[in-house]
């Protein structure tokens, strides 16, 4: 007769509950690091793109699996192109993340003259560009009206705010590196007034429902 096998003892209710934690810590730092990521937006440097208030999620998977602190591709999968909404670290401070449209990818000649941007000599597409400052800025006072031309270097990207004569960008302070970008706007998952009180029945009216699961463009 075969010997009765011992029960193996019991895990305790709080090692069990322990042990669900840290998996789901480490799923969400997995999901966090390389496939998703939330923000939200804090400025309006991309209206109407994006509201003050709208909470987006990031592909990050998008653009290859990289190596977490030092943004080198492990797997690369595809680059940031023209017109896309990327996520990034701020050149000038990278503890800060920006977001903003590409314009100029590596070896484009971006030029802009009165407000009128140029790639490569052609007029550009600016389909999501919006101006509401009918003056003109000379290029001895800014950048910001006119610019250029510079050429693109090599692993490098030209970005610009949709509010483009509201927007701190490129123009202003140079490229962003293919290493700092975290990804790319994917959707709005939740978008509110942030300039209402916090604990208030004017916060929860200014839900924006409209907007909710609205995809990124």
């Amino acid at each position: 007769m075969l010997a009765d096998k011992k029960l193996a003892p019991k895990k305790s209710v709080l090692r069990e509950n322990l042990e669900a934690v840290c998996i789901a810590v480490v799923l969400a730092l997995i999901i966090r690091t390389f496939i998703v990521q939330a923000f939200k937006i804090p400025s309006g440097s991309m209206l109407p793109t994006l509201q003050i208030g709208d909470h987006i999620l990031v592909s990050k998977f998008i653009y290859g699996v990289k190596m977490p602190f030092t943004g080198a591709t492990l797997i690369p999968v595809a680059r940031p192109k023209t017109d896309d909404i990327i996520v990034f670290q701020f050149p000038k401070d990278p503890k800060l993340d920006y977001i903003k449209r590409v314009i100029g990818v590596p070896g484009d000649i971006v030029e802009i003259r009165d407000k009128k941007i140029s790639i490569n000599g052609k007029p550009f597409a600016d389909r999501h560009g919006v101006y509401k400052d009918p003056l003109i800025h000379p290029a001895a006072v800014d950048p910001r009206d006119n610019y250029g031309p510079v050429t693109v270097p090599a692993d490098k990207l030209f970005v610009m705010g949709d509010n483009r004569d509201n927007s701190f960008d490129g123009r202003f302070w140079g490229f962003v590196d293919y290493r700092a970008v975290r990804g790319k706007a994917w959707i709005i998952y939740w978008s509110w007034d942030v300039q209402q009180p916090l604990f208030s029945l004017e916060r929860f009216r200014s839900i924006r429902w409209n907007r909710l699961g609205d995809v990124v463009h």
